[in-house]
């Protein structure tokens, strides 16, 4: 069985009491002020970009949780920000390009170790544009930038569970004769 997920937590983050514990299968409650905090998946975007050859822009992870894998550009979204602000900004700190978001979609659930603690994520993945003239680099937490053809992209080279099955996706989902074009139909 697996510990309840926020079983690191001992203490109330409102008054600092003890005996901050399980009251549902998501939530702690603290018995002295009563407070209840609630474990969400936490807001993740994902830009699918493509270039008009039909090559995915693709990074390779600089940090850990898996480290020197494949990944896609994008992150968490910073409070206050929506999930298109927050995309954009991913994009411009990872490869120091603008880019235009065309179209949601698909999200998927994730789970993130993050200083020894599992964040779970709902990410959401969105088709983007970089804008004329943009020219990629890697920046931030992205090691390096990769133009990769759809024949040479392999699933298994991304490091993260949703990744690696939002890609499964992607590839199932192009025509063979335009690449950047994804057809997903809805469901």
């Amino acid at each position: 069985m697996n510990p309840h997920p926020l079983a690191s937590f001992r203490f109330c983050p409102r008054c600092g009491a003890s005996g901050f514990a399980d009251h549902d299968t998501r939530s702690r409650r603290c018995p002295a002020c009563g407070f209840v905090y609630y474990h969400n998946a936490s807001a993740s975007t994902v830009a699918v970009i493509f270039n008009p050859r039909g090559e995915l822009l693709v990074t390779r992870r600089a940090l850990e949780p898996a480290r020197g894998t494949l990944d896609l550009p994008g992150g968490f979204v910073d409070p206050g920000e929506s999930l298109d602000e927050g995309l954009l900004r991913e994009v411009r700190e990872e490869t120091g390009a603008e880019a235009e978001i065309e179209e949601y979609l698909f999200s998927l659930p994730n789970t993130y170790t993050y200083s020894g603690f599992e964040v779970h994520t709902a990410d959401a993945f969105f088709r983007c544009r970089l804008k004329a003239g943009e020219q990629p680099q890697a920046a931030d937490d992205a090691a390096e930038l990769l133009w990769l053809p759809a024949e040479e992209i392999r699933p298994e080279d991304f490091g993260l569970a949703s990744i690696r099955e939002g890609v499964r996706r992607i590839l199932r989902s192009l025509p063979s004769e335009h690449p950047q074009k994804i057809g997903f139909t809805k469901k």
